[in-house]
């Protein structure tokens, strides 16, 4: 019988769809704007699976929303190792349930949240002198580390089914930089992780080679697309797009663009929303290595924003090279069947690929 100790981290990814690029010091920003919870209903759907796959599996979880109450929905009945100290969740929390699971000899710690959560982890494994195998549930906004499952629904399956294991790093970003537009990313750990192929996401690689030919190309097109709404997601392609076309777009935001304007930068869901028309296009890249379209670092790219637009990927050669497979994870999984398949990914002025979103 596999021993699994789940933790959640209940605030991780509120951040995302309204724009804030992460949630690390702005929970009340975020719920200002109206940010709702995302993790309870990822670490839900991963013990769904886990169920599924290990029905007999032992569950201990920490109290409340940091694992308890999700574990229950799910059909188990876990051994509770402790409760949170106060009324909001913290780092010192996810720790303490880390050490209980460690102390009780679990098989592997479920985790769900984003790097931030993963270095948690993993420094409370260093401080407990513990190699226990973890595995990541996606559910922060920035999901650079090498120890997360593609997606809830698979890391539930893979804790249930591992049978080996390997060393991953855990990497987290300045989040103050990142809102500035940089990427800063750190080397916070190395931890044990299922092996498990391409279940388990690769680090995040940042230089994918020459997109001039490319971006000039688009945004000519875009020029001449009178009346067409340009949703512009994250990263240096799309940002080559935009310095194409003149505008001073936020580098690692989502902006919106019509007829020579910039009509929202730096937008969260709402704004993105209250900006499109009659015709819009979603113009994304995929993260280097990962091959993520949708559902890491770009959550304000609702359902709701995607389900109104046609969806144009771009990306160079080499950074297709480096990836093998396109990647959705909107948190709609109506919506990311319907996105996977084969589809045409732009790589230059006239030059196009056949790429398979799984």
């Amino acid at each position: 019988m596999r021993t699994v100790g789940v933790v959640v981290n209940p605030i991780a990814g509120m951040g995302g769809r309204v724009g804030l690029k992460g949630t690390d010091g702005k929970v009340e920003a975020a719920r200002e704007r109206g940010a709702e919870p995302r993790a309870p209903d990822r670490a839900r759907a991963a013990l769904e699976s886990l169920r599924e796959h290990a029905p007999d599996a032992a569950v201990l979880a920490y109290g409340g929303e940091m694992g308890a109450e999700e574990a229950r929905d799910a059909g188990f009945d876990p051994e509770v190792v402790g409760e949170p100290a106060g009324a909001e969740t913290t780092a010192a929390d996810t720790k303490a349930a880390v050490r209980a699971f460690a102390d009780r000899g679990v098989d592997v710690i479920l985790f769900v949240g984003g790097d931030g959560t993963a270095t948690d982890v993993a420094d409370a494994l260093a401080e407990a002198d513990a190699d226990v195998p973890v595995l990541g549930v996606p559910a922060g906004v920035k999901v650079y580390s090498s120890v997360f499952a593609v997606r809830p629904d698979v890391a539930g399956r893979v804790a249930a089914e591992f049978e080996e294991t390997e060393t991953r790093e855990v990497n987290d970003i300045d989040e103050d930089a990142y809102r500035d537009g940089e990427v800063r990313t750190r080397l916070q750990g190395v931890v044990t992780v299922p092996v498990a192929g391409d279940d388990v996401q690769s680090a995040k690689q940042v230089h994918s080679g020459s997109t001039a030919a490319l971006a000039a190309a688009v945004a000519e097109e875009i020029r001449d697309s009178e009346g067409v709404t340009y949703v512009l997601g994250p990263g240096s392609t799309v940002g080559d797009v935009a310095d194409a076309l003149g505008v001073d777009a936020s580098p690692l935001g989502v902006d919106v663009y019509r007829d020579g304007e910039l009509l929202v930068r730096d937008g969260g869901e709402a704004e993105i929303l209250a900006a499109l028309g009659d015709e819009n296009v979603v113009l994304v890249s995929p993260i280097g290595g990962q091959g993520f379209v949708f559902g890491r670092g770009n959550q304000q790219l609702s359902p709701a924003v995607i389900e109104r637009s046609e969806v144009r990927v771009l990306a160079s050669p080499r950074k297709l090279d480096e990836t093998g497979v396109l990647r959705v994870d909107t948190g709609d999984e109506a919506l990311d069947e319907s996105l996977r398949g084969w589809r045409r990914v732009r790589t230059g002025r006239f030059e196009e690929r056949m790429m398979k979103v799984v």
